[in-house]
């Protein structure tokens, strides 16, 4: 299967896909006039890095999740504690998405909106002390 194919079967962007098999993620085979040609297993390959960056898991673990997925002789674990760790990061990032959350709201309820310069949203940002 060709790559414009290999991106609607995944969907991934062409691009991305050029680019994991820049990083070593995938190595498609190539065709006798050089085209690239994914079969089944780099396809499984794809959608495997397609769901895990999906879920926040960093390059180099998608890497560490590969060479799992093709060891027969793997541990559960060896995952579960990779997806552990993914998880532990995600939370840490909501956590500090609904700080953001709380200050731009802070600063939204402190700005009037009307047709004056003075902007507690500007002041916030630059943090200056409000005029009034």
């Amino acid at each position: 299967m060709n790559i414009g194919k290999a991106s609607e079967e995944t969907g991934l962007p062409v691009k991305t896909i050029r680019y994991y098999e820049e990083i070593g993620l995938v190595a498609p085979e190539r065709a006798g006039n050089g085209y690239r040609d994914f079969g089944p297993a780099e396809l499984a390959r794809l959608r495997l890095l397609a769901q895990a960056r999906l879920m926040g898991f960093s390059l180099e673990e998608c890497r560490s999740l590969i060479a799992l997925e093709g060891d027969p002789a793997r541990h559960s674990r060896d995952v579960r504690a990779l997806a552990e760790q993914n998880l532990a990061a995600v939370r840490a990032r909501i956590s500090a998405l609904e700080g953001l959350e709380a200050r731009l709201s802070q600063l939204i309820e402190r700005c009037h909106g009307d047709d004056t310069p003075d902007c507690a949203i500007l002041d916030g940002l630059t943090h200056r002390t409000p005029t009034n």
